[in-house]
């Protein structure tokens, strides 16, 4: 009996976090600076996303591994990948541009469909900008509060005491290196796209990757849970799921957030559409899967008759939906996810993300990726 994550994206910070806790930060930099290992056995080995690539599937996982198939996932082939830590998603807008992230802060990028791949951000980078924008915003508040009237000063000065406070959390976080991780990407076209991962990290570019900002500040979580998932769903809003339930909801392309109530006190794992306009299912711990066709405004929670976390999943174009998790938990629904059939692998391996091609499955978790038929079981 193997070792079972959590879930793929609970498994991911909690490992990163405890790294931060004992292992010294050059041993952090050091994976930045130690290109993959190529080896024949990097499928079959921990993968955590599955991303179809026009005809082609990229698959992200352990210690840098990132493999591609141009055969439907009957072979595999290794990519080159300049970092050998986990990576934990990846996302392509187009058949040839993608991204991916992972542990240490990092970020990738791909222009030729997931074969080669350049670091474009990492920790180190991540701590320098957090802090250069908590450190703007305090001086900010300092000009603001020296010009301000009295009704002004007493709201200036509770901005200002928290932003300060921001600014000292952000230095003594950068003594700790390069130990936060990303955990998802999402990428809109070749331009704008989004990071999100642990402690509320939320990273936005508009340049391909070759700069990135901060937009943590643009989400209601003071707490810095958890961001474990970001998706747009069909219609176009996006959505991003966390720690305690944490829904935030951007109708205007990630321009501006809202925070959802959310039906479910625990931890969300994974979002993503149904494939019909508007609609959102979000996923997470003991089975808990619900379901919205109104962006979130209300839910429904969806029966699925296992009690293993959830971790990912994809949907078709027909109103089919495949939903991933731990203990070889695989769900398939035919009607955009408004119920679903349940099949548990025999090898009880946890799983972490699947993706369609035709009418099978190609999923990914434990022990790497494998070929099923439309309900997980191996073809």
């Amino acid at each position: 009996m193997g070792f079972r994550p959590f879930s793929s994206r609970l498994w991911a910070y909690v490992l990163a976090s405890g790294l931060s806790v004992v292992a010294p930060a050059h041993a952090l930099e050091d994976v930045l600076q130690t290109p993959a290992v190529q080896s024949d056995k990097a499928a079959q080995r921990l993968l955590l996303d599955v991303e179809v690539v026009g005809s082609r599937l990229v698959a992200v996982g352990q210690r840098g591994h990132i493999v591609y198939s141009d055969d439907a996932g009957k072979s595999w082939s290794q990519a080159k990948v300049p970092v050998s830590t986990t990576l934990t998603a990846a996302h392509f807008p187009t058949a040839t541009h993608g991204w991916a992230v992972g542990h240490s802060g990092v970020v990738l990028h791909s222009s030729d469909g997931g074969k080669t791949w350049t670091k474009q951000l990492d920790g180190l980078r991540v701590n320098e900008l957090v802090i250069e924008q908590n450190r703007q915003q305090v001086e900010e508040l300092e000009a603001l509060l020296e010009e301000a009237d009295d009704a002004e000063v007493e709201e200036l000065e509770v901005r200002l005491e928290d932003a300060q406070m921001a600014l000292d959390d952000s230095e003594w976080d950068a003594q700790d290196g390069p130990s936060k991780p990303f955990l998802d990407v999402w990428f809109k076209n070749e331009q704008e796209g989004f990071v999100v991962g642990a402690y509320g990290l939320f990273f936005a570019t508009n340049d391909g990757g070759k700069t990135w900002v901060s937009r943590a500040d643009r989400l209601e979580n003071p707490d810095r849970l958890h961001l474990n998932s970001i998706a747009q769903v069909t219609g176009g809003a996006f959505f991003i799921v966390g720690e305690t339930g944490e829904i935030h909801l951007s109708a205007d392309g990630g321009d501006s957030w809202q925070r959802l109530e959310s039906p479910y006190s625990g931890s969300l794992f994974n979002v993503m559409g149904t494939g019909a306009v508007n609609e959102v299912l979000v996923m997470g711990l003991r089975g808990s899967l619900f379901r919205s066709e109104d962006l979130g405004q209300t839910w429904k929670r969806v029966k699925t008759g296992v009690v293993d976390s959830l971790n990912g999943g994809a949907h078709g174009t027909d109103g089919r939906v495949v939903i991933t998790g731990n203990s070889g938990v695989v769900l398939t629904s035919k009607n955009f996810g408004q119920s679903f059939d349940a099949f548990v692998r025999p090898d009880r391996q946890s799983l972490a993300a699947a993706a369609f091609i035709g009418d099978q499955l190609v999923i990914v978790g434990e022990e790497g990726a494998k070929r099923t038929d439309q309900i997980g079981k191996d073809l």
